[in-house]
């Protein structure tokens, strides 16, 4: 895909990371241009973006008209708990994206494994959702697979007849299954990452998330874009997996730290090493 596939104007190149509001940025891209969007948005003021907010309904409309048919949207967003009351603004935006042509193919859980929130008269909060919007049905699925407890032959028990007796027959189980749609990731440093700069960002999202849905969703060669790109996790895993990728941000502290990570890339493990953990 050459520049000129990717933009109308003239102005944004392949694998940037552009310091710029999102939906400005998003202008500028043709319609039905991206294959992925894994993006994080400051949902509810939960953080400090550098003074920055943004608008909702621009966002995904902007999102919408330059999604590839059979582009996918992953959205990782939560919600503020207030005097005991929690926001629900995920499922509003949800709906919000359904209303305006994206099916909700799947709602997913992102599970925090050494999550510090805790409430006093609640169980303790260890996730957020990973909402799976795609324009009609997706066009890829590289499925993530788990290996079965058990594999091989073995005698499988078959349909009941009238006489209630459980026959059995031989069968072969499968090696490996598909992974749930509850996926858990360690925070923090070594967990999220391993990029000391990257925490000089409020709020990052671990790399393997970014790097699963990656995978899942697109082949070599795709373009993803990360309209929020903070500390330029989803750009940094597109360009391991041979990804093309294009990231906004409004704060240039992020941009710079986003592109800093870009260039640590090789200095990392080899791509295996850091992919297939």
């Amino acid at each position: 895909m050459g520049t000129s596939e990717l933009n109308m104007t003239g102005e944004l190149e392949l694998n940037e990371i552009y310091c710029m509001d999102c939906v400005l940025g998003m202008q500028k891209i043709s319609n039905n241009t991206i294959d992925l969007v894994v993006t994080s948005p400051p949902y509810d003021d939960l953080r400090d973006y550098n003074g920055y907010h943004f608008e909702f309904e621009k966002i995904a409309q902007q999102i919408y008209r330059i999604t590839k048919n059979g582009g996918v949207v992953v959205w990782v967003v939560g919600d503020k708990i207030k005097n005991g009351n929690r926001s629900l603004t995920s499922f509003k935006q949800a709906i919000y994206f359904q209303e305006i042509g994206f099916n909700v193919h799947d709602v997913m859980i992102y599970e925090k494994r050494n999550t510090p929130f805790m409430r006093s008269n609640a169980y303790t909060n260890c996730y957020e959702f990973m909402f799976i919007f795609s324009k009609g049905s997706p066009n890829t699925f590289n499925p993530l697979k788990t290996k079965t407890v058990r594999q091989g032959k073995e005698k499988l028990v078959a349909n009941k007849k009238t006489d209630g007796v459980n026959n059995k027959v031989w069968g072969e189980l499968n090696p490996e299954k598909t992974l749930t749609n509850i996926w858990e990731y360690a925070v923090g440093l070594g967990g999220s990452t391993n990029d000391k700069i990257a925490f000089q960002h409020t709020a990052i999202f671990p790399e393997k998330l970014a790097r699963d849905h990656i995978f899942s969703w697109t082949n070599e060669g795709d373009l993803v874009l990360d309209p929020m790109n903070g500390s330029g996790t989803t750009c940094k895993m597109a360009k391991l997996l041979k990804r093309n990728f294009i990231g906004f941000d409004i704060s240039q502290d992020y941009v710079n730290i986003a592109k800093e990570r870009i260039k640590l890339i090789e200095k990392q493990p080899t791509l295996n090493s850091l992919l297939l953990v």
